[in-house]
């Protein structure tokens, strides 16, 4: 599968202790967001085991391989270790036992140990390989957390993303990318933005060239990674194009399937990008949170019509 994460990355993410030295690791690919608890494999049963996953063993495992005998244990041993399993945690700063170490490096497949206890590292692990692995796509724009709402500026090349974000940053706001954002789909309602590796925290400024914006604005000016609420579509000014004055009815874009409110913004001389995309963030926010002024106001006209006929009857 072309979408994996290297087992390299979850040993240093999650600092896991390596139990078998003398494995080579590095190379070895988790293609699945999910891991697996072999308990019913360690009494035999294997049917439907999910040995493409991480092997968590846990205190209730450990206890049922300790009180099994050293026959039974080998026995035991030798049945999970025959399948190709990309590695073993033991939680809980649980140790393997010197035959299971042996056994496994003859094997090939790497053991590790974390103190974490057992539920938060399996949910942890299990967050965390669902973001990693979830479906991506680029797309060209600038991804900036305003007010803790997602933003995805689009736009035509040269039109001012860069400069609105620079912009937004001085404001307080923080950069996730400039230029291209890594969009990731976690969920059927969730898609996560980033930089990639080369580019996280730059800006590239025409006439003046890259920034560098979290040695330029501290760290409190960046953020790694941020869902994506809102997306604003930043176009030339066109007279003869009508632009929705209300907001009545929400646009949509949508991105590997899932829908995210789209605002077309037209760009004319004068006009305050930064202060739109902060108001337009924090209009998404109050609409989030049940509040609709373009609603409010409709509203309002309607009763004040309902109350001048009435008077004028």
């Amino acid at each position: 599968m072309d979408n994996h994460v290297k087992l390299k990355q979850i040993v240093e993410r999650f600092e896991l202790k390596n139990m078998t030295p003398d494995v080579d690791y590095r190379k070895i690919k988790i293609c699945v967001p999910d891991v697996n608890r072999p308990a019913l494999q360690l009494t035999g049963f294997f049917e439907h085991f999910a040995s493409e996953r991480v092997q968590i063993i846990g205190h209730v495992e450990d206890a049922f391989l300790t009180n099994k005998t050293e026959e039974e244990r080998q026995k035991i041993y030798d049945m999970l270790l025959a399948y190709d399993i990309p590695c073993i945690v033991f939680c809980r700063g649980l140790k393997p036992d010197l035959i299971l170490i042996e056994k496994a490096t003859k094997a090939g497949i790497p053991i590790f140990s974390s103190d974490v206890n057992t539920s938060t590292f399996t949910a942890e692990i299990i967050r965390w390989l669902n973001v990693e692995l979830a479906p991506c796509i680029s797309i060209h724009g600038v991804l900036v957390d305003v007010y803790g709402v997602g933003v995805l500026i689009m736009g035509e090349s040269g039109i001012g993303k860069s400069e609105a974000a620079l912009e937004l940053i001085k404001r307080g706001h923080r950069l996730v990318s400039d230029d291209v954002v890594e969009i990731r789909k976690v969920s059927d309602d969730t898609l996560v933005g980033k930089a990639p590796d080369i580019t996280r925290h730059f800006i590239e400024l025409r006439g003046i060239g890259i920034v560098d914006v979290k040695m330029l604005f501290g760290v409190q000016s960046v953020r790694e990674t941020q869902t994506i609420d809102l997306v604003i579509t930043l176009e030339d000014w066109n007279r003869d194009k009508k632009y929705d004055r209300l907001g009545l009815e929400e646009e949509y874009t949508e991105f590997l399937g899932n829908k995210v409110v789209c605002h077309q913004l037209p760009i004319r001389p004068g006009r305050n990008l930064a202060i739109i995309v902060e108001t337009a963030a924090i209009n998404h926010r109050q609409k989030s949170m049940g509040y609709n002024a373009a609603q409010e106001l409709y509203k309002r006209v309607q009763e004040n019509m309902a109350k001048r006929k009435v008077e004028e009857e």
